[in-house]
């Protein structure tokens, strides 16, 4: 998926691409940092939500739509307790403990880093960039999926949004982040995110945002980029790789 452009290269919002770096003549400075995502961005964890948030609603006798996984990608515990609860007529909180340790459950049938996650974290290693994990997820349950991938000494920091004061889409746990790896919130760092509520977030915290949509329908207007996956051309000349 080529960057989000309209006619004459200008992008919805009136800038170009080279306004952002999208453009190949354009040279680009490698970021302070760079803060990955992770269900559906880094590791194909969206998956396993789904199918443990499927058997939250099988166990009521209900279907899980395609409608209410839209609904749900990359809400906060808060956010999606109170959807449940209005789908399921029963207490959010309970719904999300319940939730919780199915996903939990689920995880260890398997999970796989999505496409070109594993040979991105391997160059930015490489090249020693501080790199950042930020979720809304429980932080076990990040934990849990970095080990079964192998990924989880790739990272400087893995931050779950439970630890600060409100969750994506608040900013507040990408400048947490940028706290820990010692760099100014800024364009300078970059994030890549999958969702409209982790989009929002980084932009909130003023960082140069890469969206990559993990779920058809989907839409990331907001984002500065838009690329295909992790392996598309856009996420390697953002990074200056």
């Amino acid at each position: 998926m080529p960057s989000a452009s309209g006619p004459n290269g200008r992008r919805i919002d009136g800038t170009s691409a080279s306004d952002f770096g999208d453009d190949p003549g354009v040279s680009v400075v490698p970021p302070d940092a760079v803060v990955f995502d992770n269900d559906g961005l880094l590791l194909d964890t969206e998956s396993v939500w789904t199918r443990a948030e499927r058997d939250l609603f099988e166990r009521r006798g209900m279907e899980f739509t395609p409608a209410h996984k839209l609904e749900l990608v990359g809400t906060s515990a808060e956010i999606a307790a109170g959807i449940l609860e209005r789908r399921l007529g029963e207490p959010g909180p309970v719904l999300i403990d319940e939730l919780n340790e199915l996903v939990i459950a689920e995880l260890e049938h398997g999970v796989e880093a999505m496409v070109g996650a594993r040979e991105l974290l391997h160059e930015l290693t490489r090249r020693e960039m501080p790199i950042g994990l930020v979720s809304n997820s429980p932080l076990r349950f990040v934990w849990r999926s970095l080990e079964i991938v192998g990924f989880a000494n790739h990272f400087d920091i893995v931050l779950s949004a439970h630890e600060v004061a409100a969750p994506k889409p608040s900013p507040d746990a990408y400048l947490e982040a940028c706290r820990r790896l010692g760099v100014a919130a800024g364009p300078s760092v970059v994030a890549l995110e999958d969702s409209p509520t982790g989009v929002a977030a980084a932009r909130a915290a003023g960082l140069t945002v890469i969206g990559i949509p993990s779920l058809e329908g989907v839409a990331l207007e907001e984002a500065h980029h838009l690329a295909s996956s992790l392996e598309d051309a856009v996420v390697a000349r953002r990074l200056a790789l």
